[in-house]
């Protein structure tokens, strides 16, 4: 049985088991994507939005369906690997999902505000079905995009995180999303949901692993909602291995006087596909977009923006850098929006790429449409190899080719990983570089 048509029979058969809970709002929702799902199916190769990524033929041809039902864990493998990522001493809640269910052995959760709640989305529609009513699914787009819908369909779990108006959370929140193979292949379709309230203020990583030698694939979507005056900050890591497969969604709403700043590091898989959109729908919105992909081996990642500014005063800025070695391939797509009545925005969108041999390549399609005539706005795509009049200055300074490259390549990245708030998150993405070129300073 092909992928997709086993998601197909598992929904129906679920949807056969469930007894009074067809007619709640989650579910209702749940039951209209499924329905989007089957007219869409997986993207064929004449879609446009993944003419790039032949993400549907990778999946059939990895998985069977068997996967949908979930893999046997490896607790010890899981504790060693979080006991090497995660400093002992850090001050953050965390949460683990392993094979796309909740780990409450492996998580913790910091003292909180009073209001805030930080837990599992399970749980969260137990205890909250208010906020899960009111905000599930409801800037998603599932019509246009079937892994969205998809993951409608089948969302359970994930992470949840709800901040009241006038908090503000000191200690980060890190989400590590862990797909254990080793005893077998994974499917996992984790969905999480951010709301902010007014005045409030809240940092999320999310952090997408594979342990063992099989096959993994994780659908996620993220639905964050960022109130009047809000601010979140977003981090999204994917230090994959080369049996990974990813496709993720994030939906930003924003309302007046808000501030968003999101930051996208991918640094291997088989195939990633991460879409992220903004809806920046009140004055005096800010949003700050950050990306940095740095691929080996044949690792194909794929980044698609959007940023759609409604209202007038606006800001937004976007930064995606991307270093390809070996046989990689990057994908960049990023589209800004400008609404007629969206006057005095200002907008800037760059994408630059460094290609380290001849068997790397990079398809970046960086856009502008624009609606309004008093506006600010910039866009560019910038394609190259490692300046070697720069490398030559270095090698004159004593320093190996390897040792001088690390340094440009570091310098290269810097505008995007001084955007990272975590000290250890962003010393582990400097030492893979460094890895990767053999170096050790």
């Amino acid at each position: 049985m092909s992928l997709e048509q086993a998601f197909i029979t598992y929904i129906k058969d679920r949807e056969a088991t469930i007894n009074g809970q067809g007619d709640t709002a989650w579910h209702q929702r749940r039951r209209a994507a499924f329905a989007d799902f089957e007219k869409l199916g997986f993207p064929e190769k004449k879609d446009e939005e993944y003419r790039y990524t032949p993400i549907s033929r990778a999946l059939e041809r990895e998985f069977d369906g068997n996967e949908i039902t979930k893999a046997d864990i490896s607790a010890q493998a899981v504790q060693e690997f979080l006991d090497e990522i995660v400093p002992a001493d850090i001050s953050a809640s965390i949460l683990v999902y392993v094979n796309g269910e909740f780990q409450s052995s492996f998580s913790r959760t910091e003292n909180m505000p009073e209001g805030v709640i930080v837990t599992s989305l399970s749980q969260a529609y137990q205890d909250h079905s208010e906020l899960i009513d009111q905000y599930f699914a409801q800037q998603t787009a599932e019509q246009s995009d079937s892994f969205v819908a998809l993951n409608t369909a089948v969302a359970q779990e994930g992470l949840f995180v709800y901040v009241p108006k006038n908090t503000i959370v000191e200690t980060p929140i890190l989400a590590y999303f862990i797909s254990d193979t080793s005893n077998g292949a994974s499917v996992a379709s984790p969905r999480n949901l951010y709301i902010a309230e007014q005045s409030s203020k809240v940092s999320v990583i999310e952090s997408f692993h594979t342990l063992g030698e099989g096959a993994s694939y994780q659908n996620a979507v993220s639905e964050i909602w960022v109130d009047a005056n809000a601010s979140v900050y977003y981090n999204k890591l994917q230090p994959e291995n080369n049996k990974a497969y990813h496709t993720g969604t994030t939906e930003v709403y924003q309302a007046r006087d808000s501030r968003f700043t999101g930051v996208t590091v991918s640094l291997q898989g088989a195939m990633i596909r991460n879409n992220l959109n903004v809806a920046s729908d009140g004055e005096n919105c800010e949003t700050h977009m950050y990306g940095l992909y740095m691929l080996d081996g044949k690792s194909h990642v794929d980044n698609h923006t959007a940023v759609d500014h409604r209202k007038p005063n606006s800001f937004s800025n976007e930064l995606y850098k991307g270093i390809m070695g070996e046989q990689s391939k990057g994908v960049f797509n990023g589209k800004v929006y400008v609404r007629q009545d969206a006057q005095k925005t200002n907008a800037f969108q760059s994408n630059a790429n460094i290609l380290l041999t001849n068997e790397a390549s990079i398809d970046t399609k960086p856009q502008l449409e624009i609606w309004a005539d008093d506006v600010k706005c910039s866009h560019g795509a910038t394609t190259g190899q490692i300046d070697k009049e720069q490398l030559f200055y270095l090698r004159t300074r004593g320093m190996s080719k390897d040792q001088a490259t690390a340094i440009l390549l570091r310098a290269f990245a810097g505008d995007v990983l001084e955007n990272i708030e975590l000290d250890f998150i962003r010393q582990q993405i400097e030492s893979v570089i460094d890895q990767r070129l053999n170096t050790n300073f």
